[in-house]
């Protein structure tokens, strides 16, 4: 069989995505081609890029996302903002891909992989990391942080008997008191336009609801999540959940709605309302919708979060792994 392997630049990718994508079935929201080009146009400056294609005679078997700085090559992208990273490979052509890739850069010179946010199900953990073992290169992988997720049940009632008895007093308890606040409303953006206008009311909440928060979403953050609103929007693929009360916004999730699953990225709220827990019943309501629509996965993404365990999640290991060759 023949294969090669071309440079591609993330405009390109984009573009031949619309022709390819389905081929290669669910993959990584983080490694999406939109999600590249947010992330490169913002965080790139550091790096050199080194996106690359795999074909198997005229059809592409894989996808590369790397960029190469400090001596090692690394993903498009960086755990602090992307929860889950990896190659995008056609089933059942991993070890062929990982072969012509690994030739690949030992010719041009590249003597490293730093591979972070990897999933056990990952391609890497798969298959990159058995086949760099066979060929006996030098291998590390370490435990790096946790990222819980949650079957989403199929009716409400369902969803609280898989809680503890007391997280489920509690959510009905916080639920009851929200109500009797006054008018209750949660809602989706559904539209570029929608999410646009969101985006900030979600910066301002953010921002205000901790001060690690206001720290982290600086201006360049800000710019970054413009230009995922700006790409991903207008697809469905980036949501902003508001919790009304009387008409006023007091919490915000943003989220991303993806192969019916729904994957929970970050959230804000109005801190004068602290004291009536808007913070996590928008989190609540958002799986609730989540019910409404028949996903099937809540994912809370990065980070062992107590809230996150007493919502119903169950975690898994994330890695990051080192391959020397």
């Amino acid at each position: 069989m023949s294969y090669s392997i071309f440079v591609e630049d993330i405009d390109s990718l984009v573009e031949r995505w619309q022709t390819i994508g389905d081929s290669f079935g669910h993959v990584p929201f983080f490694v999406l081609p939109n999600w590249l080009k947010a992330w490169w146009s913002i965080f790139g400056t550091s790096s050199n890029l080194l996106l690359q294609i795999v074909k198997q005679n005229d059809n592409t078997i894989g996808i590369s996302p790397l960029r190469f700085a400090q001596g090692a090559a690394s993903f498009i992208g960086d755990a602090a903002v992307c929860d889950y990273l990896d190659f995008i490979i056609i089933q059942g052509k991993e070890k062929d891909f990982f072969t012509v890739l690994m030739n690949q850069l030992k010719a041009n010179g590249i003597g490293a992989l730093s591979l972070e946010a990897l999933r056990p199900d990952s391609t890497v953990l798969q298959h990159l990391i058995p086949l760099a073992k066979d060929q006996r290169y030098h291998v590390s992988c370490q435990q790096q942080n946790v990222s819980v997720h949650m079957q989403i049940p199929e009716t409400w009632s369902k969803y609280l008997s898989l809680l503890s008895s007391k997280q489920r007093h509690e959510i009905k308890r916080k639920i009851k008191r929200l109500y009797e606040l006054g008018e209750v409303k949660f809602y989706t953006t559904n539209s570029y336009q929608e999410a646009s206008e969101g985006l900030t009311r979600f910066i301002s909440m953010f921002r205000a609801s901790r001060q690690d928060k206001a720290l982290f979403m600086d201006a360049r953050m800000q710019a970054f999540f413009k230009r995922l609103v700006e790409l991903m929007a207008g697809d469905g693929l980036i949501k902003f959940g508001f919790l009304e009360l009387n008409r006023l916004p007091v919490a915000v999730v943003v989220y991303f709605d993806y192969h019916d699953n729904i994957y929970l990225y970050n959230s804000g709220y109005n801190p004068d309302y602290r004291q009536d827990s808007v913070g996590i019943l928008s989190k609540v309501l958002c799986i609730k919708e989540g019910i409404a629509q028949n996903k099937k996965l809540f994912d809370f993404l990065q980070g062992p979060e107590i809230y996150k365990y007493r919502l119903g999640g169950t975690e898994i290991p994330l890695y990051k792994c080192n391959v020397a060759f």
